[in-house]
C-alpha cells in the first residue's frame, strides 16, 4: 500500500486540516474497508447530491439516520429471528446483518429527505450556504472620509 505525506501542503494551507485528517485515515483504512451496503453517490445539480443505498430485506423501523455537524451516519438492525423463522429459511442469499455507514459531509451540506422503496435507500442533500458566508464584493474607499453630518444630509 502506498502512503502520502500531505506535511508540505499542510504548511501551505490554512483551515484544511479535516480534509488532511480524511485523505489520511482513507488511506490507512482503504485495505480492509467494509464495503456493506454498497451505495451510489450523485451530483443532481449543483447543490444537490443523492446517495443511494442498497438495503433489501430492511424494514422502515430498521433503519435509522442521523445527521450531526459534518457526519451522516445509516444504520440497520435487523430483529432478532426466532428459531422457527431461521429453519423456515432454506437459503439466505440476502444480506441479513446488520450494517452502520458513514458519510463525511462537506460545510453546509443538510439532509433534504430521505425514502426507502423497493429495496433502495436514497437520502437527497443540499448545500445551504448562509447569506453571511457567501462571497461578497468589497467596495474600494476614496480619498473622502464619510462623516455622521454627510450621511445624515444625504439621508434627507
Amino acid at each position: 500500500m502506498r502512503s502520502f505525506d500531505f506535511t508540505p501542503y499542510r504548511r501551505s494551507t490554512i483551515g484544511f486540516d479535516r480534509l488532511f485528517d480524511m485523505l489520511e485515515n482513507n488511506a490507512r483504512g482503504a485495505s480492509g474497508g467494509e464495503n456493506y451496503p454498497p451505495f451510489n453517490l450523485e451530483r443532481l445539480a449543483e447543490d444537490r447530491y443523492r446517495i443511494t443505498l442498497a438495503v433489501a430485506g430492511f424494514r422502515r423501523d430498521e433503519v435509522e439516520i442521523t445527521a450531526q455537524q459534518n457526519l451522516l451516519v445509516v444504520a440497520g438492525r435487523k430483529a432478532e429471528q426466532t428459531d422457527a423463522q431461521k429453519s423456515a429459511v432454506l437459503h439466505l442469499g440476502i444480506a441479513n446483518r446488520s450494517f452502520e455507514r458513514r458519510f463525511e459531509l462537506a460545510d453546509f451540506i443538510v439532509v433534504e429527505s430521505a425514502d426507502l422503496a423497493d429495496g433502495l435507500l436514497t437520502i437527497d442533500l443540499r448545500r445551504e450556504v448562509p447569506d453571511a458566508m457567501k462571497p461578497r464584493r468589497i467596495a474600494l474607499g476614496g480619498t473622502e472620509q464619510p462623516t455622521i453630518a454627510n450621511d445624515v444630509a444625504q439621508a434627507a
